[in-house]
Order: C-alpha cells, then sequence, then structure tokens
C-alpha cells in the first residue's frame, strides 16, 4: 500500500500527518515513554508518600529513591556493546565502513541499544553532511512510524515542540517535507531529496506488538517500588523504635514533695513503688534482611543481571567455569536482544550502500554479502588465557590470522590491523 491510499483509506485531510499523531494510541505510547524517562531521572512512587502524624505532630516520612532502573539499562546496554561491534569479510567494504564509523557510530550504537532497553525503540536516520555519512537518533517520544495493515513500513513522522512552536519532519521514501505551526497555522517549512529511505526501526520483543517493543523497566519498576517502599517504611519504623512511648506506673510526686531542679535538674521524681520506662514496638531485623534479599535477588533475576555484577556475590574463590554460569542469563539476554539490534544494523547497511554509491564508492553485492557482524558481550574473561588458546590454534593451523585479530582483546580494529600487518611483511621482503 503507498502513503496516498494510507491517507485515502483512513480519510485524513490534508496535513494528515497531524491527525494521525494525534491518534489516542500514540498519545498513550509517548506519555508512557515520557513517564519512563522521569523514572529514570529519579521520580518515583515513593516520592508521593504524604506527611504523617507522630507524637501528636506532623512527621515527613522518609523518602529513599533506589534508581536500580537506570543502573541495570546501563550495564545491559555496556554489556551488549560496551566493546565496539566489529565487522569482518571483504577488506575492501570493512574499510569502507570502518571509515564511516568513524562519525560517532560507536556511539550511536550504544545509545540505540540504550533507547531499545529503556523505551523499546530506537530509531535512526541516515544522511550525508559536509561530504560524511552521518546518523541522527530520533527521540522515541518524537517518533511515529507509518505503517499499514498488511505490516509494511510506508512513511515516519517526527514530530517535537520548541517554544510553544510544533514541527513536524514528515518521511517518505524519496522526499523529506518539513513543517511547522508558527503563526496557528500548518505550513509548509521545505521540502527535500531523500537519499537514504526511512528511518531504520530498532525495537526488542513484543508479543503483542509487532512495531513498538516493550521497555525492560516494565519487569522493573514493581519490584524497585516494594524494595523503596521497605526501606523506606523500615527507616521510619527504626526511628520510631529508638523513640519509644514512656510509661510510668505508680504514684509520681507533686511538685511540693519533688526535690528543686535548681539542684537535680530536669527528670522525673517517682514514689518508692513507681516505676518508669520506655515501650517500643518489635522491629525485626531478620524479617527486613529476608524481604529485602528475596525482592533484590527477584530484581537480579528479572533483568538477567548476574548479583556478582553489582556486588552481591563474593567472587574470591569462583574458578572460570563458575564465573561462566554466574553470567549464563546475561548471556541469554545479550543473544535475545542482539537478534533484534542486527535486523536494524543490517538495515543501516543497506543505507551505507545506496549513500556510498551516491559517493562514488560502489561494490559488488557478493562483496557486501560477506560482511558479518560480531557483538563481544561484556563478560569478564581472562585474556592472557584467550591469547593462550588463539596461539595454539595458529600454531596448529586451525584458525586464521584474521579470525585471530578478531577475536584478539587488544584489537579493536581488525582491517586496520591486518594493513598494518601486511605492510611490516612487504616491508621485511624488502
Amino acid at each position: 500500500m503507498s502513503i496516498e491510499e494510507f491517507i485515502k483509506d483512513n480519510g485524513y485531510s490534508e496535513h494528515w500527518f497531524v491527525d494521525y499523531i494525534d491518534d489516542a494510541r500514540h498519545q498513550i505510547r509517548v506519555y508512557d515513554i515520557i513517564n519512563k524517562k522521569e523514572y529514570l531521572t529519579g521520580q518515583h512512587k515513593i516520592n508521593n508518600r504524604a506527611p504523617e502524624m507522630f507524637n501528636g505532630k506532623p512527621f515527613d516520612p522518609r523518602r529513599i529513591v533506589l534508581n536500580y532502573g537506570s543502573r541495570l539499562i546501563e550495564y545491559a546496554t555496556s554489556y551488549l556493546v560496551g566493546n565496539q561491534i566489529t565487522y569482518s569479510g571483504d577488506p575492501d567494504v570493512v574499510a569502507a565502513i570502518q571509515k564511516v564509523y568513524k562519525n560517532g557510530y560507536a556511539n550511536l550504537d550504544y545509545d540505540v541499544v540504550k533507547n531499545v532497553y529503556a523505551y523499546g525503540n530506537a530509531y535512526e536516520y541516515t544522511y550525508i553532511k559536509d561530504g560524511k555519512i552521518r546518523s541522527k537518533l530520533i527521540d522515541p517520544a518524537d517518533s511515529f512510524p507509518v505503517v499499514d495493515d498488511e505490516g509494511e513500513y510506508i512513511a515516519f513522522v517526527e514530530s517535537y515542540c520548541i517554544n510553544n512552536v510544533t514541527y513536524w519532519n514528515v518521511y517518505y521514501p524519496d522526499r523529506v517535507d518539513k513543517y511547522y505551526n508558527n503563526g496557528g497555522y500548518v505550513r509548509l517549512r521545505g521540502t527535500y531529496n531523500n537519499t537514504s529511505g526511512l528511518p531504520v526501526i530498532y525495537k526488542n520483543d513484543n508479543p503483542i506488538d509487532n512495531v513498538f517493543g516493550r521497555s525492560d523497566l516494565d519487569d522493573y519498576v514493581g519490584i524497585i517500588d516494594n524494595l523503596e517502599d521497605l526501606i523506606s517504611k523500615s527507616t521510619d519504623g527504626f526511628y520510631k523504635h529508638i523513640v519509644g512511648i514512656p510509661v510510668v506506673k505508680g504514684q509520681r510526686l507533686t511538685s511540693e514533695d519533688a526535690l528543686p531542679s535548681e539542684i537535680v535538674g530536669g527528670g522525673l521524681n517517682l514514689d518508692s513503688d513507681a516505676d518508669f520506662k520506655f515501650e517500643n514496638n518489635e522491629f525485626s531485623h531478620d524479617a527486613f534482611r529476608t524481604i529485602y534479599s528475596h525482592l533484590m535477588m527477584s530484581l537480579m533475576d528479572v533483568s538477567g543481571t548476574p548479583s556478582v555484577s553489582m556486588g552481591k556475590v563474593d567472587v574470591s574463590n569462583l574458578s572460570e567455569i563458575s564465573l561462566k554460569l554466574l553470567f549464563s542469563t546475561a548471556n541469554m539476554k545479550a543473544n535475545q536482544t542482539e537478534r533484534f539490534i542486527r535486523e536494524g544494523l543490517n538495515e543501516r547497511l543497506g543505507k551505507f550502500k545506496m549513500l556510498l554509491e551516491l559517493q562514488g564508492k560502489k561494490f559488488t553485492d557478493e562483496q557486501w554479502d560477506s560482511i558479518t557482524i560480531t557483538f563481544s558481550y561484556g563478560m569478564p574473561t581472562s585474556e592472557s588465557d584467550i591469547i593462550d588458546n588463539l596461539k595454539t590454534l595458529r600454531e596448529i593451523g586451525g584458525i586464521s590470522l584474521e579470525s585471530v585479530l578478531k577475536h584478539n582483546p587488544y584489537v579493536s580494529d581488525v582491517a586496520t590491523e591486518m594493513d598494518k600487518i601486511n605492510g611490516e611483511r612487504n616491508g621485511s621482503k624488502m
């Protein structure tokens, strides 16, 4: 279905993109993304605890914020793309990709994955500026992909507001139309050629939606809310436990029988059969520790984060095999996310191909098909053991030099390193 047919079938007006993004399902999604942004900046449910009364006076309860959500997102992102993604295959194509990557794509990869974990989606538009191939990451809250009833991606709308003026960038396969409503009317700012097609959509797994992914925060927030509630209320309870309630049993001496305060200072003067003490509510430290440990362990399990990474496990006596088992859940999560990120990266390579051809750099389809994308997870490893294993494989002819460099923990740019090695060999022959 073409975008013209889509507009006609849905009864949209000339400025169809305004009606499209105002649809309730899109506004609900945008509202959810904004709420998640606020959550990541520390605006949690615990902050809404109302003041209380204690001992007849207003009492401001503790509101302890645990920003585990942000930390877990950062950990998962660093685990997947903290080590730079590597490309291997045809040397000429790899060299061209590496040159493009110097325009900030390593940082862009990190931001893409972080957005996917945090909001379920990321959107990237690739273009040429000043003779260089670049990409911009579009805010998920400003992004509205247009998908027809057959699941075909036919257009994209970017909408944002600055100083009470709304801007719309409408992406078609062949052009980009830019609008704004300065003065109260929607007006066309300009039309530009689109040399790379529609923005790339990155998403993670969502069983109920094929277009929009699901944020990992949806799994974390409930557990973190309970952790914050437990710690905040326990802190208040411990404070109230220390204060206690004063209780006097028996006859208290009147002011006439009491000793002068000038002599004994402040205090209570009791009869011989009277007693005074503080009564305290019981505070179970063991119960608190058990509940907190169960909640924290549940958070680690749900997020696929090894407890050792958060300092919850002593690793002094762990073997390499045990360490791999501890990181098995993190590897499974990273592997699942890698599948979806790889789809977007392959689509990005298609954009690179088109833009490089516009710059006069053409490669055959076979050369492009030879390119493979490799992720290097952030699991702790013994670099000396890796090098020894690579050395052994190389000596018995079980691995190529390029593969050795690809798995070498000290090499990030395989193509450049291969060129240097070949240059050294040619120089030694001379």
